[in-house]
């Protein structure tokens, strides 16, 4: 078994894995004020709560859009498992046809979505990829990363709205919309983030297929995207461990290198 640690500005995504597949995954907090003993423990915990043993991780892999949490997530890993942890970037094998300007400027975790959606479904195929920021990956039918877009996310439009206006209160996203049409200020506002990210991602798609051509496979991930799909019109398909099983794959390609 290995670790597998996606970590984003808002969340952490954690997970252990094997040959089979994902054994369990969980999600935390993203703060860049722990240390890395307080990772350590954080991840020695989750791991014993699932009656899994130090002994029994033969490695790791980090995908991270935070650069100062790299060493942190490394660091935290060796602590308790006395393994160093592979971090998907430059040097790290993914198989992946990135033909973007400078390549090297496509995100791990979108690397990660990409590799996953490439090994799993049909393509082409459009990843939206839903945390602090939405983002967009265009994959073509042989498989290439052909680019794609970076949008203020759910979670991040809503809290700069409620900051910025004075009458609108803060609200959460622990109850959603059952309609479309609000009575009253929250549920507005929650048909307004839930029912508008659904009409951008339904109008993306006409317009990304417009300029590609084909029947694209569409797959939303992160921890809005079960909600937003729902409102989706367009035929979607759901994948919240999208970028776990694409850390799977590159861990995989480049176990020989694992110390």
């Amino acid at each position: 078994m290995f670790l597998a640690i996606d970590v984003g500005n808002t969340e952490i995504e954690y997970g252990v894995l094997d040959d089979d597949g994902i054994c369990f995954s969980s999600r935390l907090a993203s703060d860049r004020r722990r240390t890395a003993d307080e990772y350590a423990v954080l991840f020695r915990d989750l791991l014993h709560i699932h009656h899994i043993t130090e002994e029994e991780i033969s490695g790791g892999i980090i995908a991270s859009v935070v650069p100062p949490m790299k060493k942190i997530m490394q660091d935290a890993v060796y602590s308790f498992t006395g393994r160093r942890c592979l971090i998907v970037g430059p040097g790290v094998k993914n198989g992946l046809r990135i033909r973007l300007d400078n390549p090297a400027e496509l995100g791990a975790d979108q690397v990660c979505a990409a590799v996953a959606a490439i090994a799993e479904y049909r393509l082409p195929a459009i990843i939206f990829d839903m945390n602090t920021a939405t983002t967009v990956s265009v994959i073509s039918g042989s498989g290439d990363y052909m680019g794609g877009m970076i949008i203020p996310g759910v979670a991040l439009g809503l809290d700069a709205l409620c900051r910025s206006s004075s009458l609108l209160p803060q609200i959460s996203m622990d109850r959603l919309p059952d309609k479309l049409i609000g009575a009253n200020t929250e549920e507005c506002m929650k048909s307004g983030v839930i029912f508008g990210t659904a009409c951008m991602i339904d109008g993306l798609i006409d317009r990304i297929t417009e300029k590609t051509g084909g029947d694209p496979t569409v797959i939303l991930t992160g921890h809005v995207a079960p909600s937003v799909a729902k409102a989706c019109r367009r035929k979607t398909v759901t994948d919240d461990q999208l970028i776990l099983k694409g850390l799977r794959i590159i861990y995989k390609k480049n176990q020989k290198t694992q110390r």
